[in-house]
C-alpha cells in the first residue's frame, strides 16, 4: 500500500509540474493566431507548452488576462494597452516588442487619396487608439491636419483642418472590412484586413510608416513578468523560426522587430 501511495504521489507531482509549464496565450483570430501557432512549435521544443486561445475582438483578451483566464496575450500595440489600462486599472505590462505591421486605408472606389471627393465618408475604428491610428494615416498623407500629428490618442475632435470635409464613421474594428461596400475609404487593422482577403502591402491605397508607435507587443500580468516561462515565451516568439515564417507567409505585411 505504501509503495502504491508513493507512486500516486509521484504521478500527482509530475502532473502538477506539467500543468505549471503550460501557458494560455490569447490572440485575435487570423494572422496573430497563425504566428502564435509557430511560436507554440518553437516553444514546445524548448520545454514550454502553449495553449492558443483565440478571440474575435480587441477588448476581451486583456480582460481575460487580467482576470487570470490567460497567462499572456499577443494581439495589440502598446498605445492600445495603455488606453485600456487607463480605464480599468488592470495590472498588465509589456514584455517585449513582437511584430510591426504598417496599417493601411482601403477603397473600392478610388485608387489614391487625392481622388477622394468632397464629403467622402471615411470609416475608422471606434476604439481610441485604433481610431487615432486611422486619423494619423490621413494626416501623414496630408488629407487632414491634426492638432498633434504624433498624438496616439487623437480623436475626430483633434482635426484642425479638413479641406475635403470628410465625414467620419466610427465602427467596431472587426466590422470595418464589411463597411468597404458602404463608404468611400476605410482604415482597417491588418489582422482584420488579411482575414477579409486584403493584402495591406498591395491593396491599401496609403499606409503608415513602419517605424511608428504601433509595434505589437507580448503582454503578461505584472505579477508574472519575472517568471522563467515569460522569458521562454518571449525568446520563442523572437526566434529565427518565427522570423522566417513571417517573411515567407506575409511578405512584408507583418515583419519581425528583432
Amino acid at each position: 500500500m505504501r509503495i502504491l501511495m508513493t507512486a500516486l504521489a509521484v504521478v500527482v507531482l509530475l502532473t502538477g509540474a506539467a500543468r505549471a509549464e503550460t501557458v494560455r496565450v490569447g490572440v485575435t483570430a487570423g494572422p496573430h493566431a497563425e504566428i502564435l501557432d509557430v511560436v507554440k512549435k518553437v516553444a514546445a521544443g524548448r520545454g514550454l507548452d502553449i495553449k492558443v486561445v483565440e478571440f474575435t475582438d480587441y477588448v476581451i483578451p486583456n480582460q481575460a488576462l487580467a482576470l487570470g483566464d490567460l497567462e499572456a496575450n499577443s494581439f495589440q500595440h502598446e498605445p492600445y494597452l495603455k488606453n485600456q489600462l487607463s480605464k480599468t486599472g488592470w495590472k498588465i505590462v509589456k514584455v517585449v516588442n513582437t511584430i510591426a505591421s504598417p496599417q493601411g486605408v482601403y477603397s473600392l472606389k478610388y485608387k489614391k487619396l487625392a481622388d477622394l471627393p468632397d464629403g467622402a465618408r471615411v470609416a475608422i475604428a471606434n476604439d481610441p487608439s485604433n481610431g487615432a491610428r486611422g486619423l494619423m494615416i490621413l494626416a501623414l498623407h496630408g488629407v487632414i491636419k491634426l492638432r498633434d500629428p504624433n498624438n496616439v490618442a487623437s480623436t475626430i475632435a483633434d482635426i484642425t483642418d479638413n479641406p475635403k470635409k470628410l465625414r467620419f464613421v466610427e465602427l467596431d474594428a472587426a466590422q470595418l472590412p464589411r463597411s468597404l461596400q458602404d463608404v468611400d475609404l476605410v482604415s482597417i487593422n491588418n489582422n482584420y484586413a488579411v482575414q477579409a482577403g486584403l493584402n495591406p502591402a498591395t491593396d491599401a491605397i496609403a499606409r503608415e510608416a513602419a517605424d511608428g508607435p504601433w509595434v505589437n507587443i507580448l503582454a503578461v500580468r505584472e505579477e508574472d513578468k519575472d517568471k522563467p516561462w515569460v522569458k521562454q515565451l518571449a525568446d520563442a516568439f523572437r526566434s529565427d523560426e518565427v522570423k522566417a515564417f513571417l517573411e515567407k507567409r506575409f511578405k512584408g505585411t507583418y515583419v519581425a522587430t528583432w
